[in-house]
């Protein structure tokens, strides 16, 4: 009996102890699983210029109203598409950027000429706009996939989101740059053909569908356009009269800073249109 009753001692001895301990024991440290932010590594690239810093054009910007220019049907009558993808060079293989692409009808005749090693980017500042066009393209690759082998499934096509002063294309991505009835809509050309610039491959062209009469009325003069180029650092290298409207085309020749787009506009021969 003594010896349980001192090993019920014992036992009582340690109990005790040990809730004293456990009085005594620190809290146990919470995990942290909250997302620390690391400090953002510096780009070593210089940061483009802000749209404010370039210039406003000295004309009217005319209102984004539609997506499309005009029925696709009576556009195919004329081989508008055809006619320009031809004049500006447009083959197999290559990457092409449809720069306010709206409801996509340059962008799925591209798709098809470039074909499957080739790249289209569709690119529109309109959030509906692309959104549409996304749907389209789903639409459009599912339809030909039930053609069979007749239909390419548009999987070339990349849609991007742009703003008005930069069209977010990949660094030296593009072969060729189509601008189609909406050069005149654009509220920052400036600043959006600086951010275009390095996008361009060596020996790139960007052409520009429009028609001659007033920016305010949904057009370009050419002279306007031309001098407007040249003041970014573009120079016109061919011109082509289309059925309706006109194809003039582009070499890249040097990205203008904000400064030498002034410097340009403000000389004789610009506010003259005799560039």
């Amino acid at each position: 009996m003594r010896i349980v009753a001192g090993r019920l001692q014992f036992i009582c001895v340690a109990i005790t102890l040990l809730a004293a301990g456990a009085c005594r024991r620190e809290p146990v440290p919470t995990v942290d699983t909250s997302v620390r932010r690391v400090p953002a590594v510096q780009s070593t690239a210089p940061q483009p210029p802000p749209a404010s810093a370039f210039p406003r054009p000295d004309r009217s910007v005319a209102t984004i109203i539609s997506a499309s220019w005009d029925n696709e049907d009576s556009r195919d009558r004329v081989g508008e598409a055809d006619t320009v993808m031809s004049l500006l060079g447009i083959v197999a293989g290559m990457s092409v950027a449809d720069i306010g692409a709206g409801s996509g009808y340059y962008s799925v005749r591209l798709s098809a000429r470039v074909g499957g090693a080739g790249r289209v980017y569709a690119e529109d500042i309109m959030p509906a706009y692309v959104s549409d066009l996304r749907k389209r393209i789903a639409r459009d690759s599912i339809n030909a996939r039930k053609r069979g082998n007749g239909g390419t499934t548009l999987s070339n096509v990349e849609i991007i989101l742009g703003t008005p002063d930069n069209p977010h294309l990949p660094r030296a991505s593009v072969d060729r740059a189509l601008l189609v009835h909406m050069y005149h809509e654009i509220t920052q050309p400036y600043a959006l053909l600086y951010n275009l610039f390095p996008a361009l491959k060596p020996g790139a062209r960007v052409g520009v569908v429009d028609v001659d009469r007033p920016t305010s009325s949904h057009g370009t003069p050419p002279a306007l356009l031309k001098c407007e180029m040249s003041a970014a650092g573009y120079d016109q290298v061919e011109f082509h009269t289309l059925g309706v409207g006109y194809l003039a085309v582009f070499a890249p020749v040097r990205q203008s800073s904000p400064g030498e787009v002034s410097a340009a506009i403000s000389k004789p021969e610009f506010i003259q249109r005799r560039c």
